[in-house]
């Protein structure tokens, strides 16, 4: 498969995890632009690996590390979200997604990327873990960790969202 030929059939998927991944859709369009520059000179030792869509997704996981460990790339934190969703609305739905979507992004990068590969791109524990270069022990720690997480801060927000739901 050629370069051209995999960034067609694949491009859009890549794109859709990179924006899971930063959270961001310019961010996202970026990151993609710099692993396929970068995977375009390396083409021919990755598209002779096994399963070359592993490779360009760790790839696109290590991008989105790398660039949140500089200094100049950090947001800062707010105690409290500003607009959070209330119950009385027609649009509850979509406001709880977008709460629940923001307590994902609030996941350091490694459990955000487990949740996302694990529940968006539907992917077992075992390539999960070829692509984050762990194990797949690792992989179901790490989920279980960012879920008691995410458990525990939407249930620190459930009075205002009107109610229990779990």
């Amino acid at each position: 498969m050629t370069f051209e030929e995999y960034v067609h059939a694949r491009g859009a998927a890549l794109v859709r995890f990179a924006r899971l991944l930063t959270g961001d859709d310019h961010r996202a369009d970026d990151l993609v632009q710099e692993v396929l520059a970068k995977a375009y000179v390396r083409w021919r030792r990755i598209s002779s690996a096994d399963r070359p869509d592993v490779y360009v997704r760790r790839m696109l996981v290590n991008g989105n590390t790398s660039w949140w460990r500089r200094r100049s790339n950090r947001e800062l934190s707010v105690a409290e979200v500003a607009d959070r969703p209330s119950g009385a609305d027609l649009g509850t739905n979509a406001s709880e997604r977008d709460f629940m979507w923001r307590l994902v992004t609030r996941l350091p990068p490694r459990q955000r990327a487990v949740l996302v590969l694990r529940y968006y791109e539907d992917l077992d524990d075992a390539t999960i873990a070829e692509i984050l270069d762990c194990s797949p022990v690792t992989v179901r720690t790490t989920a279980l960790r960012a879920l008691a997480i995410l458990r525990d801060r939407y249930r620190a927000f459930e009075p205002i969202m009107g109610g229990n739901r779990d």
